[in-house]
């Protein structure tokens, strides 16, 4: 029935006893959701930020074992506070090549029991008693703690590990403060008959489970549709027969984030996606089995007894661990169900390099882009070999290698590009935003260097069909500045690969000696042609795979300093300007750069130091 008084007071639901719930009720109601859903987005926000990538490392690392993926799932999960954010991470590691679908499987089945922590936290909105501890342990009171220490932390520290954990804080603290408050605006509520009979209804399994699969799927939580039944239980209208099938349905619907994940993934990421559902429904329906055939057969005990948060909690985590338990041993049989389910095609595209799942987990996402401007490296560099490889022995199968790397290395840097700028407008820490630029910076020197390596190959090409050849000077020439440039580039790569400034520092050393052994041949090459040594055509080409040497060694400087860059302390000259700092090495700042320098042009100039008393005219 309906009264109309007063704008904010508009609808009044009654019973018999009065007014029951008011438009402001409805209201407190939604705002107490939102809070709660917002303070959860905001601690797994926090808690992604915090591991940096390193979570997502255990994934891939810690998977040989089901068991060991199991447990590992379920940490993950509870750390994140999210089953769905675990498994929509592992269809991303298989559509990335990464994790196979079984090293998937265990992950999953853990993260269903990981996922259950939240509401093991939540259960302290149960606890009475008049102790103090006690009384400081009650989300009203915990919610305003966490929230004030939270803003503390986020408002007043600018970057680092501090404001991060102030994130944490104040998501836990709006947690806290939203159950509480869905509680109180539920209360008027749970006193409507019409909304104790609905709830009595939900004791048919069936409707229960699709309100709780509904639920679950409208919010896109199963931690969060979890909470609202520990709210709801403060009332003392849920029963175990109530929150049993909702509970069920609710592991059910927080498949669909994984679903709507593997949309337009590989085969294998949909099959991961199905295995979440799978495992779900199968536990579901075998749970179902048992314990209402108990329950009919000599009547469990427990069936109408009142559920409050810490039995919810309970029930929650038992049903998960037990699904677990059960489907566990039939892991391989679960793996076979969907690839029937989703056969072989034939037609499955390469696996992506670079997935926008991880875009939601930006550690993940930039350690990701990270290798792919690794393997863009050793692209370069195999380009590289391949090129100076035709310098010597031209091949036309080596030629069509380096087209289609160089191709690969095309595309790999305007997917990172765009990857990378959509990643830079989620809200990054400091230390994750300089990544970013770092990245950016990286893939730009990777793929030139690919480029030139490209114009490496095109002036043997030249030599070769015009059939030209270098004296035998300048073939030495060559052979040692290729030499000094292959190292360069290798020490880059794997500085680049291993975070490592030191091995990061000897590449500006290695780019110096290049710079003398390609200004002294140009000069020398010049005389040759003055004095007709050699052709035109062939003193151009010459000077060209010079300049082409040179700019990759510089690149590969460039690409050098920045890992020295990052590995630096704050306070560091680097840090605050690359130019001052290279300026001083090259003045001898450094007796480290200078040693290494010195090294460098032992092995690579003194060699070709002297040009060779004979003067052959080349062909």
């Amino acid at each position: 029935m309906y009264n109309f008084n007063g704008l904010l007071t508009t609808v009044k639901l009654h019973n018999e006893g009065g007014t029951i719930l008011t438009l402001p009720d409805l209201i407190a109601l939604l705002g107490a959701l939102a809070t709660f859903l917002f303070g959860m987005s905001t601690m797994t926000t926090g808690l992604e930020k915090l591991t940096s990538g390193k979570l997502a490392s255990l994934l891939e690392k810690l998977t040989d074992n089901i068991f060991k993926g199991v447990l590992l799932g379920a940490v993950v999960a509870g750390m994140v506070h999210s089953s769905a954010a675990t498994t929509v991470m592992c269809i991303g590691f298989v559509n990335a090549g990464i994790l196979k679908l079984r090293q998937a499987v265990g992950v999953i089945m853990g993260a269903n029991i990981g996922t259950t922590v939240t509401a093991q936290i939540l259960r302290l909105g149960g606890l009475s008693g008049d102790n103090l501890f006690l009384l400081l342990l009650r989300p009203e009171m915990l919610g305003p703690i966490f929230a004030f220490t939270g803003i503390i932390f986020y408002s007043f520290f600018s970057g680092g590990h501090k404001r991060t954990w102030g994130q944490i804080f104040l998501g836990l603290g709006l947690l806290f403060m939203g159950i509480k408050s869905m509680e109180t605006a539920l209360t008027p509520l749970t006193q409507l008959e019409a909304f104790q009979q609905m709830f009595i209804q939900f004791s048919n399994p069936i409707l229960g489970i699709l309100v709780g699969a509904g639920i679950t799927a409208l919010i896109q939580s199963s931690t969060a549709s979890v909470a609202i039944l520990q709210a709801l239980s403060a009332s003392g209208v849920v029963t175990f027969s109530v929150a049993m099938p909702i509970i069920m349905g609710q592991n059910i619907g927080t498949c669909v984030t994984a679903i709507l994940s593997s949309i337009g993934a590989s085969r294998n990421a949909k099959r991961t996606a199905a295995v979440h559902l799978y495992f779900n429904i199968i536990g579901t329906l075998v749970f179902s089995l048992v314990l209402y055939g108990l329950n009919a057969a000599v009547g469990l005990v427990f069936w109408n007894q009142i559920m409050d948060y810490g039995s919810i909690a309970n029930l929650h985590s038992i049903f998960n661990i037990v699904c677990t338990l059960i489907l566990l041993p039939f892991n391989r049989l679960l793996v076979w169900l969907v690839e029937k389910t989703i056969p072989e095609t034939g037609e499955d595209s390469m696996a992506t390099l670079l997935d926008p799942r991880f875009l939601a987990t930006p550690p993940v996402a930039l350690e990701r882009c990270r290798e792919v401007v690794i393997q863009m490296g050793e692209l370069a560099q195999k380009n590289l070999g391949l090129a100076q490889g035709l310098l010597i022995d031209y091949n036309e199968k080596q030629l069509a290698r380096i087209q289609e790397n160089e191709e690969r290395l095309d595309h790999m840097e305007g997917s990172l590009d765009r990857y990378l700028v959509q990643l830079s407008s989620h809200s990054l820490p400091g230390r994750d935003s300089d990544m970013v630029s770092d990245l950016l910076h990286a893939l730009t020197d990777f793929e030139r260097i690919g480029d030139y390596a490209v114009n490496l190959s095109e002036s043997a090409t030249i030599l070769h069909e015009q059939n030209l050849s270098f004296t035998p000077q300048a073939a030495e020439e060559l052979k040692y500045v290729c030499s000094a440039v292959d190292e360069a580039l290798g020490t880059t790569v794997e500085a680049y690969r291993t975070k490592s400034a030191e091995n990061a520092f000897r590449v500006e050393p290695l780019e110096e000696v290049v710079d003398l052994m390609t200004a002294t041949l140009r000069e020398r090459h010049v005389e040759r042609l003055k004095r007709g040594d050699c052709t035109v055509e062939v003193g151009t080409q010459f000077l060209e795979l010079l300049t082409n040497l040179e700019r990759i060694s510089d690149h590969c400087s460039n690409a050098a300093v920045r890992v020295i860059q990052q590995a630096s302390p704050h306070g560091a000259l680097i840090r605050q300007d690359i130019h001052n700092y290279l300026q001083q090495l090259h003045q001898g700042g450094s007796q480290a750069f200078v040693i290494q320098y010195e090294q460098a042009k032992k092995r690579y100039y003194q060699p070709i130091a002297v040009e060779f008393p004979q003067k052959e005219v080349s062909k």
